[in-house]
C-alpha cells in the first residue's frame, strides 16, 4: 500500500536466527538461553534463535541435555502459571508446524523429540504443538531456511569461527543472532562479522524501548525503538534565506 504513494515504513519481517554455542560455554546455562531463545511465545517470535549451532566438542553433550529439557517443557494452558508454553496462534500456523516437521524427516534431519500434537486430551482441542529438536541438521535444509515460526529447533555442528560465521550468515535474513562463549574478545569479533541487526551474548531476546531493533537483508529496512525509528520517520527540510541581497545574476 505504501508503494502507491511512497510512504515512508519501517519494515521487520522474518528471522532465521543462528544460535552460535561454543565449546567452552557453561552447558547448563547455554541449554537454558536456549531453551528461552526458541520455545518463548511457542517460537512465534521473528528473533527465535531457531537455528542452534553448537562448536563439535560440545555438540553431543548439548544434544543430549537440550533434548532433555525440551520433553520437560510443560505445554498447556496459557492461564496456568504452571505451563511453560502455550498452543500456536491458530489452526493454519498448526498446519504449517506440522507440514515442516515432515519436511524435516524427509530431508534427513533426525528427529530427536516431539514432532506432533501432544497426547494430553485436555488439549486436544487447542492448537498445541509439542517442543521439537531436529538434530544432524544440513543448513541447506528447508528446515534451516525456512521461518517456521513454531518450536521446533534445528541443530547444527560447526568447527570454529569461521565456520559458525559462514553457516550463520548463510540465509537470507538477518534479524538476530546470538553467540554464547566465556570469551569476550571472541564474542565481538563475531558479533562485528554476523550479519544480524542485534546480537545477543550469553544472553537472548533482551531489549528495551530505547534500543533500535530491525534487520539486514529481507528481514526488512528501517528501525522500531529510540532515536532511530525517530529519525526515519521524520522529514527534513532545507530552507535558504539570503542575509546579504546578493543577487547571483550569473546571466547579466
Amino acid at each position: 500500500m505504501s508503494a502507491s504513494n511512497l510512504k515512508t515504513v519501517t519494515l521487520e519481517l522474518g528471522g532465521k536466527s543462528p544460535h552460535i554455542i561454543f565449546d567452552d560455554a557453561d552447558l547448563e546455562a547455554a541449554v537454558a538461553t536456549a531453551l528461552f531463545g526458541l520455545y518463548m511465545n511457542t517460537g512465534q517470535v521473528c528473533s527465535a534463535g531457531s537455528r542452534i549451532l553448537v562448536q563439535e566438542g560440545l555438540y553431543d553433550r548439548f544434544v543430549e541435555r537440550f533434548v532433555e529439557r525440551s520433553q520437560q517443557v510443560k505445554v498447556g494452558d496459557p492461564m496456568d502459571f504452571a505451563t511453560r508454553m502455550g498452543p500456536l496462534v491458530s489452526e493454519e500456523q498448526l498446519r504449517k508446524v506440522q507440514r515442516y516437521v515432515e519436511i524435516g524427516k524427509k530431508e534427513g534431519a533426525r528427529l530427536r523429540c516431539g514432532g506432533g500434537q501432544p497426547k494430553d486430551p485436555a488439549l486436544a482441542r487447542g492448537f498445541y504443538h509439542e517442543p521439537t529438536v531436529f538434530t544432524e541438521v544440513d543448513n541447506k535444509m528447508q528446515i534451516a531456511q525456512e521461518e517456521i515460526f513454531g518450536p521446533v529447533a534445528s541443530v547444527l555442528r560447526f568447527r570454529d569461527e569461521d565456520d559458525a560465521i559462514r553457516i550463520g550468515n548463510d540465509v537470507i535474513y538477518g534479524l538476530a543472532a546470538g553467540v554464547q562463549t566465556k570469551d569476550l574478545k571472541r564474542a565481538h569479533r563475531l558479533a562485528k562479522r554476523l550479519q544480524a541487526g542485534t546480537v545477543w551474548i550469553n544472553t537472548w531476546h533482551m531489549i528495551e524501548p530505547n534500543s533500535p531493533f530491525g534487520g539486514y537483508k529481507l528481514s526488512g529496512y528501517g528501525r522500531e525503538n529510540g532515536v532511530a525509528m525517530v529519525e526515519h520517520l521524520t522529514r527534513l527540510k532545507q530552507v535558504w534565506v539570503d542575509l546579504n541581497d546578493f543577487t547571483m545574476d550569473l546571466f547579466a
